[in-house]
């Protein structure tokens, strides 16, 4: 049951990692890009993470996302510096493929 319980919880975060990157990502895309309404939004995003504990994640692109997370809630970087940390995670995640264990599967036919 706690590996449940735990493989729900880490989920959630992932969850609430992606819907907070897409809003942010949007948000920077945006023609009219104004940086104190990106930083009202991402703080009223940010209610995400207050209502689930972080979690262990093990995936460098789960991790790279939460790195992008944490650089848009720090106000002091760019936004040309955080449109190219998104343009980075959309690479990684769509060059992410299979598991390697999947892989090896495939080898062997």
């Amino acid at each position: 049951m706690a590996f449940d319980k735990e493989k729900s919880l880490r989920v959630k975060y992932l969850r609430n990692l992606e819907k907070f990157a897409n809003s942010a990502i949007s948000a920077l895309k945006k023609e009219g890009f104004d940086q104190q309404k990106f930083q009202e939004r991402m703080l009223k995003n940010s209610k995400f993470f207050k209502e689930n504990e972080a979690v262990f994640l093990n995936s460098s692109y789960a991790k790279n996302l939460e790195s992008f997370v944490n650089a848009c809630l720090d106000f002091s970087r760019s936004k040309e510096d955080l449109l190219s940390l998104a343009n980075a995670l959309d690479k990684q995640k769509k060059q992410g493929g299979k598991k390697e264990k999947h892989k090896n599967y495939l080898k062997d036919f």
